[in-house]
């Protein structure tokens, strides 16, 4: 009988067009000291024990009843708009100066009978906290110019992005409410294979959904994420999730979130048995980091990495070693400056056994730059310990804190001074990247994308971010940005308004 190949999907709901009112509405975000971030942990169910009427210690019942009244009041419906786009042309805002419309002319005027046409999809989310913070997976936020949460007793928000990181595929948001529900997190490393969970969302915009499981199998890797340094090591399920599960909460008999929803592993598209989710431990630390930095650090440790098999043992000659093979070390990475090297087999980290390549990937994540860790190997039959300071991808151990974190929400982008290497290449005296996009002022009234250097702001040269938001925040009315694209030839530029 012939094997079917299997496909791994996304869980958003497909894009369908939809008449809709844009809203102008961005609210910012104050800043969080170490004593303001979310508790995120609780007692994790793994650690309890029951008693029968012959006291027998035992699990409790399997009833799901009161795990559901938990739980069903934090997970949200998220709605997220898009502006499908009819060409590269962009609409001047009523309030640009005449200065700036005799500059651009007719070619960034896009005809009255041709509007840009709002579409939605759906996803889901989990409240986190009493301040309204929610945590969901980037592919659901992904190129929306506005995001609308619907809570479990029909309330409806709009949402502001506070930060989002692809190489999880988490994102991280916030609402204005009041009497909100959060959850807890528990220890991922503490959750069990054949555990009982919960998978709660909104399946094809079925509001307020819950399908029960186990954990079928942990630090799977199904390379499913694009983005570069992706890290991947889910948990996985048998708990029915289907597309706009994206972003919901698996959680355990106690309410607790185990991991958050993101994939599913499927030949139809639906449900088939196999679900995935983000571990509970790499989600919390990506949210502390956007809340106290605005941008996620990872600590990197510079090496490629393959799970040590059977067959691998025989190719590289060598008996088999339950580990993580190091295939390469890069030049003057951490792993280097520590003493690791190619052919050396790493079969702990912090004390942890490591014993798949998506295991070391999740380890490795929840820890930033300059963090040091302890990293056994074994190297021709024998162990050795070695202690690695671990670096950013720029190969120091800054840790980078974003600034004038409400200008930004309000702009919906991430920004980064443009490196001396790439200025010079390009011929430009600096300039300022826009690194990521979020629902937010840039997204909603121009047709700007991730990549675009920015070198002038109203004819004024920019050089920096600092320079950059200093312009904007004492800008009011219309704005123009010119700049360049490494992929595209000559100069581009985009039309704006600011609040009065």
């Amino acid at each position: 009988m012939k094997k079917l190949k299997r496909s791994i999907i996304i869980l958003l709901i497909g894009l369908v067009t939809i008449s809709l009112a844009s809203c102008k509405d961005i609210n910012g975000l104050t800043e969080s000291s170490d004593m303001d971030l979310p508790q995120f942990y609780a007692e994790s169910s793994a650690d309890r024990n029951y008693q029968n009427d012959q006291g027998e210690v035992q699990r409790g019942p399997v009833d799901f009843t009161e795990t559901a009244k938990k739980v069903l009041d934090a997970v949200v419906h998220i709605r997220s708009t898009q502006t499908a786009s009819i060409d590269n042309t962009d609409i001047l805002p009523p309030d640009l100066p005449d200065l700036f419309r005799d500059f651009f002319g007719d070619r960034f005027q896009m005809p009255e009978n041709m509007p840009r046409q709002p579409m939605y999809s759906s996803g889901s989310g989990v409240i986190i906290d009493k301040k309204g913070h929610i945590v969901t997976n980037n592919h659901v936020i992904q190129n929306a110019t506005e995001l609308e949460v619907t809570l479990h007793n029909n309330e409806t928000y709009k949402a502001t992005v506070i930060g989002a990181d692809p190489t999880t595929d988490l994102a991280l948001l916030q609402i204005t409410g009041t009497d909100l529900k959060a959850l807890s997190f528990v220890d991922s490393d503490k959750v069990e294979i054949g555990e009982w969970v919960l998978a709660v969302g909104n399946p094809y915009s079925l509001y307020s959904t819950v399908t029960a499981g186990i954990v079928s199998a942990k630090a799977r890797n199904i390379n499913i994420n694009p983005a570069k340094l992706a890290v991947e090591s889910f948990i996985q399920t048998d708990a029915a999730i289907n597309p706009g599960n994206s972003g919901g909460a698996l959680v355990d008999l106690d309410g607790n979130i185990v991991g958050i929803n993101t994939a599913i592993a499927s030949r139809t598209g639906s449900y088939t048995g196999y679900g995935f989710a983000i571990p509970s431990n790499i989600v919390t630390k990506v949210i502390a980091d956007l809340l106290k930095y605005g941008s996620v650090q990872r600590g990197i440790l510079g090496v490629t990495i393959a799970t040590m098999t059977g067959n691998l043992a025989k190719e590289k000659n060598i008996d088999f070693i339950k580990g993580v093979w190091i295939e390469s070390v890069n030049e003057d990475s951490a792993a280097e400056k520590a003493g690791i090297k190619a052919g050396d087999i790493v079969v702990k980290v912090d004390g942890i056994d490591v014993a798949t390549s998506p295991r070391l990937q999740e380890i490795i994540a929840r820890h930033r730059p300059g963090d040091k860790i302890s990293v056994i190997v074994n190297r021709k039959g024998q162990e050795r310990e070695y202690q690695v300071t671990l670096e950013n991808v720029k190969g120091s151990t800054d840790i980078t804190k974003k600034e004038n974190v409400e200008m930004l929400n309000y702009l919906g982008a991430d920004f980064e001074t443009l490196d001396k290497e790439t200025a010079k290449k390009l011929n430009l005296d600096g300039g300022v990247r826009v690194v990521n996009l979020y629902p937010g002022l840039l997204r909603q009234k121009t047709q700007i994308r991730p990549g675009y250097i920015i070198t002038h702001v109203d004819g004024k040269k920019v050089t920096n971010v600092k320079e950059l938001v200093a312009i904007l925040e004492n800008k009011k009315g219309g704005v123009m940005l010119e700049g360049v694209y490494e992929d595209m030839p000559g100069k581009q530029y985009y039309a704006f308004g600011l609040d009065s």
